[in-house]
């Protein structure tokens, strides 16, 4: 019979064996009656509870350590709030937890780990680049030298952050690609395993019956024999199908298609996480541009030949500076096409010529037009002087 419990029979609750239950088509009674899964709560308990009580929580905790650093004599503080709360466009990092601390203390590099350490050198870079140029915005002056140096900076700042945005990009697109790819084949694998079982619950179904059957009714054994052959055929099929799908996934059995999920899952994660920072990194760089064009507004009375003459001669250095902070932030990750992309979008960004399009002064292009000049009336004298002779 089995362990009777209660079922719902109109407003009663009746104790029923569950196939007997089932039998009857009862329906189950809620294990948890009140108005949560907890029970009725206590407003004490459902306060401790909630997210305000957990920030109060946090922030009496913060409180406590930056009395006792301020007690010993250290100069750094803790703050409890979030990056967005204090306005801070850093990327969190994530949960690691401890099978991934494991992992790390074993010397195998865990993905989480990774990740959590390529958002702290993203963070420390994205710092440095903010904190160069905010110090060059407060000593800079109207004079050609220093918006000229103020320009340039910036200009290698915003090719770190093109930079970003594109390695970010091709992430997304990496994580997008393999989903697209194998996320479907499971979707598929699914339906077929899902088939499988039902296929499999009717072969069972008709062998009992067919044990059940007495041996002098052989028309019906017949008949059930036939039933169980096409039901095991389609089962046959269903295996093969999903045995080659299978195989198609890239995995051996099912429990290989069990790790391929959880893959899959760990790419939609990674997608999520390189939307967001493509979308922020974006966000800094149109910042950086508007920062740029301040600029250009602030040098409207300089003489615009100077200027440009002045921002070339630091362009190398600076372009430089960038390179070498992302090659220090991304590691062997680093890829120089993405340094030229990012160098021709901040050019399309700031309308300025292309890397390749080497730029000029006007006073640059003035002089050699002159030279041209120069050079063609030089010309014209010696053959009208030739002439002459003869």
């Amino acid at each position: 019979m089995g362990k009777a419990v209660p079922y719902k029979v109109g407003r009663k609750k009746v104790y029923l064996a569950p196939s007997e239950a089932e039998a009857r088509g009862y329906e189950r009674a809620s294990k948890h009656p009140k108005s949560t899964k907890y029970g009725r709560q206590n407003p004490v308990s459902e306060r401790w509870n909630s997210d305000g009580q957990l920030v109060l929580w946090r922030e009496a905790w913060a409180n406590a350590v930056n009395r006792s650093l301020e007690r010993y004599g250290f100069d750094e503080r803790v703050d409890h709030r979030s990056n967005a709360a204090r306005g801070l466009d850093e990327q969190p990092t994530i949960h690691e937890g401890v099978i991934a601390r494991a992992m790390e203390a074993k010397g195998i590099l865990s993905d989480r780990c990774e990740i959590n350490r390529q958002i702290k050198r993203d963070n420390a870079l994205l710092r440095q680049i903010k904190a160069e140029f905010q110090k060059l915005l407060n000593a800079a002056k109207n004079t050609i030298p220093t918006i000229a140096k103020a320009m340039e900076t910036l200009r290698a700042n915003m090719i770190v952050m093109a930079y970003q945005v594109l390695y970010a990009g091709k992430l997304a697109r990496m994580a997008r690609s393999e989903i697209d790819r194998v996320a479907p084949m499971h979707r598929k694998y699914d339906e077929i395993d899902a088939k499988i079982k039902v296929k499999q619950k009717e072969k069972r179904a008709l062998q009992v019956k067919q044990k059940d059957t007495p041996f002098y009714r052989p028309v019906e054994h017949l008949r059930l024999n036939s039933q169980i052959a096409e039901v095991t055929e389609e089962l046959e099929e269903l295996k093969s199908e999903k045995t080659r799908l299978i195989y198609k996934i890239g995995v051996g059995d099912d429990e290989g298609v069990k790790r391929s999920k959880a893959r899959i899952e760990k790419e939609r994660e990674s997608l999520q996480k390189a939307e967001k920072a493509e979308a922020r990194y974006s966000i800094d760089l149109d910042d950086a541009a508007a920062e740029f064009h301040d600029l250009e507004a602030r040098a409207a009375e300089l003489d615009p030949d100077e200027l440009m003459d002045a921002r070339l001669a630091l362009r190398e250095e600076q372009e430089q500076r960038a390179t070498s902070a992302l090659k220090d932030s991304y590691g062997k990750e680093y890829e120089p096409d993405l340094t030229k992309q990012a160098k021709r979008n901040v050019a399309d960004l700031l309308n300025e010529p292309k890397p390749d399009e080497k730029p000029r002064s006007m006073r640059k292009r003035l002089q050699e037009k002159q030279a041209e000049v120069e050079q063609h009336e030089r010309k014209r004298q010696k053959k009208k002087e030739k002439d002459w002779e003869r």
